[in-house]
């Protein structure tokens, strides 16, 4: 980073803080080191209306506004405030990259920090407002001397942009806080993401009452509406073009690392989406048995297996959530193909059980009595299968759960209910990732030692259909003949 306008001055200089006595648009110029007068009043003037004036609703507009609907419906009489969070600090004065909280862009569609949602109870429902930062004022300097004034970070839309783009009437953030201090009647907070606006609100909410806030808008998104059906297959695509990236360059990992693979991968989630919707798994040979190894920096070895678990995030939000288990050489061993079409037999017996009406932990329960079925079968557990699954023996291989919902995170729709979500029943527009998994670890004395050191899962992401189930990420091949033959062409 540099400091063009003044290579002695620290690099994003910041506005003194406004006091009473001295008010930032009546300060004198000249307080501010490095900045004369000359030039402070130079730059207050000259430059061009940037407004938009031609600008469109948001594609999720209308989602975003009957979705606001039920939220109304749910709390009627009550101020609702659902804030966006704030920029978080990485190191010094560099910030993470900033994500809006999912409650607020779900209900929303903004995506700028420092943003709040406020509905305000009516005798009709609520009105809903956006509040949001403007424009950063010329006059006082603070978009050129301020360190997230436009000229360091950006343009922002204006207000009335803002209104035009998502549909809701906008009005200054800065001015929410005093206006919420001084609020009456009952109000739910979304909390953890904005300590002002919480702090504002002290005296007025109850975790107990803002649970229920959270809870309903983690419920809400259990079934997708079609928007969000739509953007979940575009990350699906985009992951399968990731996917295939990767298969493209595995000789060149080879000859550094997994972070090859990550890398690559991050490539194609950035030029075609927001960013990756998770930390990206790229766990070649042994590291394969560690669920979320994220560091990728081991070897990539021919020989080995390749565990890639990664998933593209789309503009808006909307993640996939995909794994494939790869021959880094192109070709399955004989042990290899064994452990990889036992989990794949799994995985199909899992998808066949996703369907409307089923019990949500159908194809979990599916899908660990194949495991079961085989770990028996190979002399790794004493049967009877029945005993291995009344007693969990097969999760020493199996570790995990066999999927979760899928959405604006990656692990959706957390804070829902038991009833609701794993005691819960399938239902059309519900979308979820089935990934059966074995993995035996490298220190494994249980198992003979040719398995040890060998992780294979599968996951694929299905949406919930009338009559059944889709598969968005069918665009990858799951059978071992066919990734074997993908996988050659890819190489070529």
């Amino acid at each position: 980073m540099s400091d063009a306008l003044n290579p002695e001055a620290p690099e994003t200089p910041v506005i003194p803080e406004e006091t009473e006595e001295e008010p930032i648009k009546q300060r004198k110029n000249g307080l501010y080191p490095g900045v004369s007068d000359e030039l402070a009043e130079n730059m207050k003037s000259g430059w061009a209306d940037t407004e938009l004036h031609d600008l469109r609703p948001i594609p999720q507009a209308e989602n975003t506004a009957a979705r606001r609907a039920a939220l109304s419906a749910r709390f009627p009489g009550e101020r609702l405030v659902i804030p966006a969070g704030n920029l978080k600090t990485r190191s010094n004065d560099t910030e993470y990259a900033f994500r809006a909280s999912v409650e607020y862009a779900y209900l929303t569609g903004n995506q700028t920090e420092d943003g709040v949602l406020v509905m305000e109870p009516t005798a009709s429902g609520h009105d809903a407002t956006i509040y949001l930062l403007p424009r950063s004022d010329r006059e006082n300097g603070e978009f050129w001397l301020d360190g997230q004034g436009e000229l360091w970070v950006g343009r922002r839309h204006s207000l009335t942009e803002a209104e035009k783009l998502y549909g809701i009437p906008a009005s200054d953030v800065r001015e929410l806080s005093e206006a919420l201090r001084e609020a009456t009647g009952p109000v739910r907070v979304v909390r953890g993401y904005d300590a002002g606006i919480e702090a504002a609100l002290t005296d007025k909410v109850t975790a107990e009452r803002d649970e229920e806030l959270r809870v309903f808008l983690s419920e809400a998104r259990l079934v997708k509406d079609e928007f969000e059906i739509g953007e979940l297959q575009k990350a699906c695509d985009s992951t399968a073009r990731g996917f295939e990236d990767v298969v493209r360059i595995l000789d060149k990992a080879e000859a550094t690392s997994e972070r090859y693979i990550e890398g690559t991968f991050f490539l194609r989630a950035r030029v075609e989406g927001n960013d990756i919707g998770y930390g990206s798994i790229c766990a070649a040979g042994p590291h394969a048995t560690t669920l979320h190894w994220v560091r990728n920096d081991g070897a990539v070895r021919s020989g080995e297996l390749l565990l890639l678990d990664a998933g593209v995030e789309t503009h808006t939000y909307y993640t996939a959530d995909i794994t494939r288990t790869l021959p880094i050489n192109g070709r399955f061993n004989e042990l290899q193909k064994k452990i990889y079409d036992a989990v794949y037999e799994a995985q199909e017996a899992g998808i066949a059980a996703v369907k409307p009406g089923a019990k949500y932990r159908d194809f979990h329960d599916a899908s660990q009595r194949v495991l079961a079925e085989k770990l028996v079968e190979w002399g790794l557990v004493e049967g009877p299968v029945e005993r291995v699954l009344e007693l969990g023996l097969q999760r020493r291989w199996t570790l995990h759960g066999t999927g979760h919902m899928l959405g604006m995170d990656v692990h959706d729709c957390a804070a829902a209910r038991r009833e609701s979500y794993v005691d819960g029943t399938l239902e059309p527009g519900m979308c979820l990732t089935v990934e059966p998994g074995l993995y035996f670890q490298a220190d494994d004395l249980t198992v003979p030692e040719e398995y040890r050191g060998i992780g294979v899962r599968i996951e694929d992401d299905i949406l919930v259909t009338e009559d059944g189930n889709r598969n968005l990420s069918d665009a990858l091949p799951r059978r071992s003949d066919e990734v074997e033959a993908w996988m050659a062409r890819l190489k070529g």
